[in-house]
This record gives structure tokens, C-alpha cells and sequence, in this order.
């Protein structure tokens, strides 16, 4: 049973009880990512994430560390497009201390200038060892290549060039701005304990700052345009994109059901016709990126630059072929199967709950329990499914490419999904 409380400085706390485990989960969220950032302060969102754990006015960055290793738990942070959140994940009976170590963090931390400076140069050897990385990298160059210059588009992790402008002064002010009562949520999910409520309550209730959104971008539009990026690689990397639905649209369902089924499992049609029937890739798939005020839909193959151009139309007939002749009734029962039963398996962990929690308060502002979560599955129709795929399929795409190729082919073609 889900419980959501409202602290009278508008954070909100979401409960989920599991007696049946040992474990608690918490998570601290912060409504700001990189959608909320100017080219300015491009990783700002990602660099505080990391100076969270430099070390706060009682605890330097060894003791947090100590603290959960003595106890034998975790505690991390990941930062995204649209929020961040700081976790831990301990046995029931240390559910206290790590809520006062995270709340330390989250108040208390100091921003000393040389641990920024040191910290800054950890962010960047992260994003070398991301531009090292061209089977990750070319993921957030179609992020640009569909947003163009909205934030949206903007990379969590920033630039070397902004990383080294940024100042304690900058993060305080950002801070002032987004962490704020009415952006964070607090998720706890598993044993939790008695009078937990009260403790958050004394660390949350004196909570008092004004919001200030940094960006005036207005709503993401997808928008589409070619990025390549030149690397001496073995492979060459692509990505195609198309217009996808935000969280919580009246078809993110079948939406979910269409990628299952044509990228998103190992017997999806893009495996199967690309790498098991014909050999040609490694790694092939889609996916979908759900905003709050967009979305995506993404094909994803890496091979070799003799094959690219096999690839890029056998992902053209693959999808011509779903988008013509639509799913079978065998795929749908498949997908929606294989869909509740990941769904399930996943709630068997503390983290996933706290996590979804946290997300659905965040960009939903709801939360569905199981049984409707099962019910909406069920209701997904091969009609739906074969629509949302004719809705998606007639963009023209964003296309992003990372090879050793001097340029995107001719042959690939933003409007080469579009009915003529």
C-alpha cells in the first residue's frame, strides 16, 4: 500500500510498506536536471550530485562512506534530464541513520573549493571516458539531434569548457533556485520503521526556500536534425529517432508494447532479423524516452562501416513491415506477458520501488498499483499498438551517427519513413 504525505513546506514523503522484507530503500529526489539548465551551466545538476559526497560540516567524504559500510549498505546518486536523487539502501534497523546521513548531505554540504576543483576533474575524466565510449556516446548526440537547442537536448553530464567555469558561488545560487520544498519527495519503500514519519518531519519541516527555473525554454519539441560525430572506431554507431509520447499519455502502453515487440527483447523483430538470422550486428535494439512534456523512439545498431548501409535498410523494411502488415495477436499476448512479468520481477526489489516512487511523484504526480498498472496492459489492443506505430513512423527522423566515416551516407534520409 502506497502512502503519500504532504510536510505543511510542501515536501512530499511516499511510503511503501513491505513487512515481508529486511530491507528499507530511501531516496531523496530533486525535481532539476540538465532540462533545467542554461548552456552556462550545462552539468551543473551532475557535478552537485557529486559534491553531495564530498563531505558535509561533521562528516568528511570518508566517514559518509564508513557509515554505510559499517552497516553494510549502499548509499549512491544519479542525476538525469529531469531530476536527481540521492539513496541509500540499508537493513531495516538502520533505516534512521542512513535518513540523518542522507538529510546531512542534502543540508550540510560544504562546497569546499578544493574538493570542487578535485571533483570537477572526476566529472571529466567521466565524460573522456564517455566520448571514449562511441556505443554510448552516440545516445546522447540523437538526444541533441531531436531537441536541437532546447535543454532538453542537453547533455547531463556537460563540458569540459563549462566544468571549469563553474564556481561554489554558482552552486549555491543553483541550489537556491531548484532544491527547493516544493521540487523534492522523499520515498522510503520496505520494513519501515515505526515513527518513521516523524523523523523525516525533523530533518524536512524547517525546509524554507523560494523556486527560481533557470530555463525559459518553453515545451520540447521534437524537431529533428543529422549529427555525426568522426571517431577512428570498428564500428560505426546509429541511432534513429522519432517523435515519441510523454509520461502518462493515454497510449504509453501500447507504446511500450511496440517497442517490446519490434526492438526491446532478444526476440524482438530487429534482433532476430539483424543479428540472429543474418549476423550483422552485436548489439541492435530500440527504446523509448518518456519526458513530461515529450518523448522519443529510438533504433539503435552498431556494425561495421561495410554494413552499414545493409543495416540501416534492413531497419527500414523491418519497421516498413510492422508499419504495413501491423503486430500478430501471438506478439501482442508476448509482449504483454513479457511486460508484466519484468514489471513483477522488479518489484521484488526495495531500490525499483523506491525508485518508482520517486518517479511517478516527480513526473506523474500519481501513483498506480499493480493490479492497475496489469489492467492498463491488458486493455492495449493490436488496433492501438499498430496506431501508435503509424503515428511514430511518418516523422521525418533525427539521425545521429559516430564512425570513422566522413559523413552521414546519402542514403540515409531524415524522411525516409515518411508515406509519400
Amino acid at each position: 500500500m502506497i502512502e503519500k504525505y504532504t510536510l505543511k513546506n510542501g515536501v512530499r514523503v511516499i511510503f511503501e510498506r513491505i513487512p515481508t522484507v529486511r530491507s528499507v530503500a530511501l531516496g531523496i529526489w530533486i525535481g532539476t536536471g540538465s532540462k533545467n539548465e542554461s548552456n552556462q551551466i550545462n552539468g551543473i545538476s551532475h557535478l552537485i550530485e557529486h559534491m553531495l559526497f564530498k563531505g558535509t560540516k561533521t562528516r568528511s567524504a570518508k566517514q559518509i562512506a564508513e557509515v554505510f559500510d559499517q552497516i553494510g549498505g549502499n548509499v549512491n546518486a544519479f542525476t538525469s534530464k529531469e531530476y536527481t536523487c540521492y539513496y541509500a539502501r540499508v537493513l531495516d534497523e538502520h533505516a534512521p541513520l542512513a535518513m540523518e546521513v542522507l538529510a546531512d548531505m542534502f543540508f550540510h554540504s560544504q562546497m569546499d573549493e578544493q574538493e570542487l576543483q578535485k571533483e570537477k576533474n572526476v566529472v571529466i575524466e567521466e565524460i573522456r571516458m564517455y566520448e571514449d565510449t562511441p556505443d554510448d556516446l552516440v545516445h546522447d548526440l540523437i538526444a541533441r539531434a531531436s531537441f536541437q537547442n532546447h535543454s532538453l537536448g542537453n547533455s547531463v553530464l556537460g563540458t569540459e569548457e563549462v566544468l571549469n567555469q563553474l564556481t561554489p558561488e554558482d552552486i549555491f545560487r543553483y541550489m537556491e533556485g531548484r532544491y527547493v520544498p516544493e521540487q523534492t519527495v522523499i520515498t522510503v519503500a520496505g520494513n519501515i520503521p515505526e515513527g518513521f514519519l516523524p523523523i523525516i518531519e525533523g530533518y524536512f519541516s524547517q525546509f524554507s526556500r523560494e523556486a527560481y527555473n533557470y530555463i525559459q525554454d518553453g515545451e520540447a519539441k521534437f524537431t529533428g536534425v543529422s549529427v555525426h560525430r568522426v571517431k577512428e572506431t570498428e564500428q560505426a554507431h546509429l541511432c534513429l529517432s522519432f517523435p515519441g509520447y510523454q509520461v502518462g499519455h493515454s497510449d504509453i502502453y501500447s507504446l511500450i508494447l511496440l517497442n517490446n515487440i519490434l526492438g526491446g527483447s532478444m526476440s524482438s523483430r530487429l534482433f532476430q532479423e539483424i543479428r540472429e538470422e543474418r549476423g550483422l550486428a552485436y548489439s541492435v535494439f530500440s527504446y523509448h524516452s518518456s519526458y513530461q512534456d515529450a518523448g522519443t523512439f529510438t533504433l539503435y545498431a552498431g556494425t561495421s562501416t561495410k554494413q552499414v548501409e545493409e543495416v540501416y535498410k534492413l531497419m527500414l523494411h523491418t519497421v516498413e513491415q510492422l508499419r504495413t502488415k501491423g503486430i500478430s495477436q501471438e506478439e501482442l499476448i508476448k509482449g504483454k506477458e513479457q511486460l508484466k512479468g519484468s514489471l513483477m520481477l522488479s518489484l521484488e526489489s526495495t531500490n525499483s520501488r523506491m525508485t518508482r516512487l520517486g518517479k511517478n511523484e516527480l513526473l506523474l504526480g500519481r501513483h498506480l498499483d499493480l493490479d492497475q498498472v496489469v489492467q492498463a496492459v491488458d486493455q492495449v489492443t493490436i488496433e492501438g499498438v499498430n496506431n501508435v506505430a503509424d503515428y511514430i513512423f511518418n516523422h521525418e527522423m533525427a539521425i545521429a551517427l559516430v564512425s570513422s566515416l566522413e559523413g552521414i551516407p546519402d542514403y540515409i534520409r531524415r524522411d525516409a519513413f515518411v508515406r509519400r
